[in-house]
């Protein structure tokens, strides 16, 4: 029997660094995902966190039947996993507008959509479907801006005009708005509900504006993990939450208020003790999420330890407990950000009922699949 759940029998012959996902903690955030969204058709979950075809067909078995991607290579899997509703949350430029076509027509059972913000972007994909085999229109959503400044158009009148135009274009069809707002991350639910509220007022403004031009909304596709509960209260829309798959130390730390589970493990081993207090393990850039400042990882059996120093194949922490350590000895962690961390992974380790099951490759990390 093991002292603590990320303890798993069969862990001694892991290279390390490995990912080690566990199945039973992806179930229980699975159902709180459904439990949140009242029901599985409301749920259009983000693959980009976990990028596995074997959780997509788990959602598929539960009723979770549509994705939201963020390449043609998440999409492309999904679509060949169960998910009969695909949408691409991100905007096709260069051979991206031929491949999203031609990925709807090699898989004619699975609808596929996109996001646009550009008129010019709309013009492109309605040459590229002009252009292809695809027998039906492509879906086209509008990327709203609602406050990240990251990609979008704000909702408005130019909104209005960019609908009027997909629904005007050959070979598209308007599928609605989409709108993320990934800048919402407080911590206090309180606050954080408040400026949810306020950030998508101007959407709730703009399909009203839509339906009175006589455009119908086919859909709203909202939010992500943070807003996740919140944007459940309003009826109507589809909720995108991603990370919460995995869960991670960071939204651990700052979102409190939700009940999901730590399911990604960082499996990695000393392999150094450069002084009487630091240890140096094999958890390099290489194997954790680097773009943002330490802490990158949560050590689960170092709780004290101290990142003093992070490189290309090594992670340096230093801790008063570093003495009962020995070099090869494994330690765990928590990535503050699971989802880049997955892609530095070929393949993650599965551990089911308190022992190593298996090995899963993270088929969608590769930015192209079969074409």
């Amino acid at each position: 029997m093991h002292a603590s759940w990320f303890q798993v029998a069969g862990e001694a012959e892991i290279p390390s660094p490995a990912l080690v996902v566990h199945l039973d903690r992806v179930e229980a955030n699975l159902r709180e995902m459904l439990r949140i969204a009242g029901g599985p058709a409301r749920l259009r979950p983000h693959v980009k966190t976990h990028k596995l075809p074997q959780i997509v067909r788990r959602q598929a078995e539960l009723g979770i039947t549509k994705a939201k991607c963020a390449t043609i290579a998440e999409a492309e899997m999904a679509a060949t996993n169960g998910a009969e509703d695909v949408l691409l949350a991100y905007q096709p430029v260069g051979p991206g507008a031929r491949r999203i076509v031609e990925l709807a027509a090699r898989y004619p059972g699975c609808r596929f959509s996109c996001l646009a913000d550009d008129a010019g972007a709309v013009r492109v994909l309605s040459a590229a479907h002009a252009a292809s085999a695809m027998a039906g229109p492509l879906d086209v959503l509008i990327d709203l801006d609602v406050g990240q400044r990251r990609s979008g158009i704000a909702p408005g009148a130019a909104a209005v005009d960019l609908a009027k135009l997909i629904a005007a274009s050959a070979g598209l069809r308007f599928g609605g708005l989409h709108a993320y707002d990934g800048h919402l991350g407080i911590t206090d639910l309180a606050e954080r509900t408040q400026a949810c509220e306020a950030a998508f007022v101007p959407v709730w403004e703009l399909e009203r504006a839509l339906v009175a031009t006589g455009i119908a909304v086919p859909r709203i596709v909202a939010g992500g993990t943070p807003t996740f509960p919140i944007l459940a209260g309003r009826a109507g829309l589809e909720l995108s939450p991603g990370t919460c798959v995995f869960w991670d130390a960071g939204y651990g730390k700052k979102f409190p208020d939700m009940a999901f589970l730590p399911a990604a493990v960082l499996l990695a081993r000393v392999v150094s003790k450069p002084t009487a207090d630091r240890l140096c393990l094999d958890l390099g850039h290489k194997a954790v999420a680097s773009e943002m400042p330490a802490p990158r990882v949560v050590f689960l059996d170092l709780p004290d330890a101290v990142a003093v120093a992070h490189n290309e194949e090594h992670l340096v922490v230093e801790t008063p407990h570093a003495v009962e350590r020995s070099v090869g000895d494994i330690v765990h962690a928590i990535p503050w950000h699971v989802c880049p961390t997955v892609a530095l992974h070929q393949e993650a380790w599965v551990a089911d009922g308190g022992k190593i099951t298996g090995r899963w490759q993270v088929t969608a990390r590769a930015r192209r699949l079969e074409f």
